[in-house]
């Protein structure tokens, strides 16, 4: 009995192609703000460059110097990269908005110039938003690091977030994104100057029925420090109170203002047991009625506002 097999097709294990992002057809501009990075700029723009020079596509790399106080603008332009500035320190999102605004392409990505991002995600990223309005990095157990003092305000944040998009928002802030120009351009007035400006353009596009995937991504630590500062504690506040009245107003004032009426209308069950009507029975209802009329209104700007 012939058992002759052909040992190379039976003991050489079967290995996969690597996979390859499929970004033929496309083109891509990619916005990096940046202040004070001059030790991280240069490396972040030819990581960039070193993963998009082999996909053979049209792209382009812009820097937003936010008025450094280093040689980050002359470490920008000496990595080739095409460089603008602002005047003055304007913010995080006031730099992505100028860069978003010089763009040439449909696909935009913005990623940090710290090294936290790393590059090698924008190919694929890119790849995946040919069918999507927006792709975002997912940081994962990174987000888990935030300091103990952070972690109410951002947890809270988040749920909030989702509660008013109706759907779970994995990385609310993530730096590293893809979006189609197009989608991203009517909404770039409502955006702020500061670092809520990756929350805003989420909910806007959450809030919006935008198609907005996320996919996971490793996190590196920071080249320099942190530009969080105390004061954007009270930039978190002025942001929920933006986001309430923003984004599906609705989903919070008719239940604030029901919890109003029903507390009312407890009251006055028990002020008509003692026969006795009381002013904190009345106040609950022009309250919940004002809760309400506030709540139309606006719901009304933000369609507005918001409309395709």
């Amino acid at each position: 009995m012939d058992t002759a097999t052909e040992p190379a097709e039976l003991d050489t294990p079967t290995r996969s192609e690597p996979h390859v992002a499929d970004t033929s057809g496309m083109s891509l501009s990619v916005v990096i703000p940046a202040f004070n990075e001059e030790n991280a700029v240069r490396g972040t723009v030819e990581d960039v460059r070193h993963h998009l020079e082999p996909l053979g596509i049209p792209y382009e790399i812009i820097v937003v110097d936010d008025c450094s106080e280093d040689n980050t603008r002359a470490e920008a332009r000496a990595s080739g990269a095409t460089v603008t500035y602002n005047d003055v320190n304007s913010g995080y999102g006031a730099s992505l908005k100028r860069g978003v605004r010089m763009t040439q392409y449909e696909y935009v990505a913005i990623l940090d110039a710290d090294s936290t991002y790393p590059a090698r995600y924008i190919p694929e990223m890119l790849a995946m938003c040919r069918d999507q309005d927006m792709v975002v990095g997912d940081r994962g157990a990174a987000m888990k690091n935030v300091p103990f003092m952070r972690k109410p305000a951002k947890k809270f944040l988040f749920a909030f977030a989702s509660f008013l998009a109706e759907r779970k928002l994995k990385d609310l802030n993530s730096g590293l994104r893809v979006f189609r120009r197009s989608e991203l351009i009517p909404f770039l007035p409502l955006l702020p100057q500061n670092f809520s400006f990756t929350t805003t353009i989420t909910l806007c596009m959450s809030s919006n029925g935008k198609r907005m995937i996320y996919t996971p991504i490793e996190y590196g630590k920071r080249v320099g420090k942190s530009k969080i500062r105390p004061v954007d504690f009270l930039n978190f506040i002025i942001l929920i109170l933006r986001i309430s009245t923003l984004f599906n107003p609705l989903r919070v004032f008719i239940p604030l203002g029901l919890a109003f009426f029903i507390l009312g209308s407890l009251k006055l069950a028990y002020d008509i047991s003692q026969w006795n009507l009381s002013e904190s029975a009345i106040f609950s209802f022009l309250a919940a009625i004002m809760i309400w009329s506030l709540g139309l209104i606006a719901d009304m700007i933000s369609r507005l506002h918001l409309r395709p």
